[in-house]
């Protein structure tokens, strides 16, 4: 039984895809989605763009761009009648993607299958299917 669907999302084209893919499963499971992002940097602005305008300093900041590309996307989810949340840390994507799925005990991680063609180490799906704690789904989107 899939009671939570946990997707990673960067805002990306593969993202989005692997997020309707998600979305349509825990619609026919009935279950909880959430959306996991990650940044990467520190959210302080630079001492010199303290006194910067805030669109200044909103762009320079890691976080407030993916919270902004999060609360889109639980926006387009919700007007599609699918009910999720969403979480986000700092760190490397994977890392993160596997660690608040489980801190969310999802049953499934979803993530888009770009750089699975690669040989990187660096490579997100690879390192999510090697390290989640629960089943996988890679959604081939090249």
């Amino acid at each position: 039984m899939i009671s939570t669907v946990a997707v990673g999302t960067d805002g990306s084209e593969t993202a989005a895809q692997a997020v309707r893919m998600a979305a349509e499963v825990a619609r026919r499971y009935g279950a909880a989605l959430v959306l996991v992002s990650a940044f990467q940097g520190s959210d302080r602005p630079p001492l010199d763009r303290s006194s910067a305008p805030a669109e200044v300093q909103w762009a320079s900041s890691p976080m407030a761009r993916v919270q902004e590309l999060l609360s889109r996307a639980e926006d387009e989810l919700r007007r599609n009648g699918i009910e999720c949340r969403a979480v986000m840390d700092e760190g490397d994507p994977a890392e993160v993607l596997v660690r608040l799925a489980g801190e969310c005990e999802a049953d499934l991680i979803v993530v888009g299958s770009k750089g699975m063609h690669r040989r990187m180490l660096a490579s997100v799906p690879n390192s999510v299917t090697h390290k989640a704690a629960c089943s996988v789904l890679v959604v081939k989107t090249t």
